[in-house]
């Protein structure tokens, strides 16, 4: 399956005029079939849209305002890391946010917000029923309406349990954008500079989820790893971004890496110098290594293997074997221990696998998403921007403060 999963990854990759030049012929005879579930889904997503638009599948209008964090494409765009960023600007200036997550592959992701998080306000559902799992958390901890006005309380059992802090003020959509069923106020779509649209196919013959004309339901769109390509291709990004939605406004970010801390012990931090000189093999299964891969090669390591996986894989048996053998094969060639590096995602994903790597050393990169200025985007323009739209459902609930989003009559 892991060979079938890297061969569409690849067939998505592939302009349709290079695909004779660069595809094996186990990758061309996949097309035909791909083609056709491609044609299905195509169809089956415009009868989605279409249900909706007529009110036949319902629309949810949560009691707080909703920020959506999607894509169009499969992984590497940096969703989560935005989460990340908007739980913490809220949860600073005291609005407790809420993140709802749909938990895909072991719900990694959602283990490794809960553990970034965990020091903050922030609440986080897992579920595929949003609306429902949206629907538990305001009636567990209620919600603010209008700061300085009435404060409904859903439930009215212990109320003496809940604390103005507690009341979520907020809601956030981690991967969103083709969550239709719950209403939203603030649309953020992500693109991977590094493959923004692939070979321009649907799924699964190409990455889109949906066909480039859905950007013109963006209000914000953030092109991610734009630090790790040129300004020509920036360009060319723009571009076709501009033919959808001319008014669109669009932010640059980049992963910032920050410490490393050893598999063993989360608590401890570690300079990024702790790679100098070593040959280092980077093990993930993320949606896009490369920026991985790249961020690691920056930090002065001797050599820089790797060996990556489908989105949200869980090591097996035989893969452990596989890394054991790549790194024999690194000692022997280079007269030292190597290193293993993995994201922190891989890390939450399952902790305990990590340990089989033993005698060998695993340190867990750790990076925050930030904002570049480019092109006259700042990090203080998308604050601005988003408090604009915020103002709109939530009536002057929420304006730009010099670190995040602020009630106008203070702190909630």
């Amino acid at each position: 399956m892991e060979k079938v999963r890297r061969a569409v990854k690849q067939i998505a990759c592939t302009p349709p005029s290079q695909r004779l030049s660069t595809l094996s012929a186990f990758h061309l005879s996949l097309i035909p079939l791909l083609s056709i579930a491609s044609s299905l889904y195509s169809v089956a997503l415009r009868l989605r849209r279409q249900l909706y638009r007529f009110n036949l599948l319902q629309q949810h209008r949560l009691q707080v305002p909703v920020i959506s964090v999607g894509n169009l494409t499969w992984g590497g765009n940096g969703k989560t890391p935005m989460v990340e960023f908007l739980a913490r600007c809220f949860a600073d200036d005291g609005i407790s946010p809420l993140i709802l997550t749909r938990g895909y592959g072991g719900a990694d992701e959602a283990k490794m917000l809960q553990r970034q998080l965990h020091r903050t306000a922030a609440k986080i559902g897992v579920g595929a029923n949003r609306v429902a799992i949206a629907a538990r958390f305001l009636e567990q901890y209620g919600y603010v309406t209008s700061p300085g006005a009435s404060q409904k309380l859903l439930s009215e059992e212990k109320p003496e349990i809940l604390s103005k802090l507690d009341m979520i003020g907020i809601a956030i959509l981690d991967d969103g954008m083709q969550h239709l069923s719950v209403c939203r106020d603030v649309e953020i779509v992500m693109v991977n500079a590094l493959m923004p649209w692939g070979n321009h196919q649907l799924l699964p013959l190409g990455p889109l989820r949906e066909p480039l004309t859905a950007l013109s339901r963006a209000d914000i769109l953030v092109i991610h790893h734009a630090d790790l390509v040129q300004i020509n291709d920036i360009d060319s990004i723009e571009s076709t971004i501009r033919k959808v939605k001319v008014s669109l406004p669009i932010f640059f970010t980049k992963m910032a890496p920050m410490h490393f801390f050893p598999c063993r012990d989360v608590s401890c931090k570690l300079s990024l110098k702790a790679v100098d000189n070593m040959s280092v093999l980077c093990l993930s299964g993320i949606g896009f290594a490369d920026s991985f891969v790249q961020a690691i090669k920056r930090m002065g390591a001797t050599y820089v293997d790797h060996l990556d996986f489908s989105d949200h894989h869980l090591f097996q048996l035989k893969d452990i074997e596989v890394v054991r053998t790549r790194l024999q094969e690194l000692e022997s060639q280079y007269g030292a221990k190597p290193i293993v590096v993995v994201t922190e995602k891989d890390y939450d994903r399952a902790p305990e696998v990590l340990e089989h790597f033993k005698p060998y050393e695993v340190l867990v990169l750790c990076s925050r998403l930030q904002f570049l200025a480019c092109k006259g985007s700042t990090e203080d323009s998308f604050k601005k921007i988003m408090g604009e739209h915020l103002r709109q459902r939530s009536a002057g609930i929420y304006v730009l403060g010099g670190s995040g989003f602020h009630s106008e009559s203070g702190r909630h």
